[in-house]
């Protein structure tokens, strides 16, 4: 049974290093495989992780948080999901937490995030 495991995790690893490292405050492009009907496109989701869940582990999942239209739009993206195409790093984002919540009651020039330099 163990061996198993140690198969699935390694496997599961080699998905992971796939995409680039990010952390919260990041802007970041996520190309998602959307399905309708028997039709399937690439849509790309941009905007600002305001967190990660589990990092490392096989339940991981991150949140990407962006302004459309002047409504908040958050989407729970699971890491290991076969319909995430490619994770693209914009920008590294300036933070001093792990959970960025309190963006969701900011608007405007508050809700900015200073860029990380080298």
């Amino acid at each position: 049974m163990s061996e198993l495991i140690k198969i699935v995790e390694k496997e599961y690893q080699e998905t992971r290093s796939k995409y680039p490292d990010f952390n919260p405050g990041d802007t970041v492009v996520v190309a998602y495989n959307i399905k309708e009907g028997n039709k399937e496109r690439i849509q790309n989701f941009q905007g600002t992780v305001i967190q990660r869940k589990n990092k490392g582990s096989n339940g991981e999942s991150f949140t990407v948080r962006k302004v459309s239209s002047g409504v908040g739009v958050e989407r729970v993206f699971p890491i290991l999901s076969p319909n995430i195409e490619s994770i693209q790093v914009l920008r590294r984002g300036k933070v001093r937490r792990s959970k960025l919540f309190y963006l969701r009651g900011r608007q405007g020039k508050s809700a900015r995030i200073k860029e990380k330099l080298k």
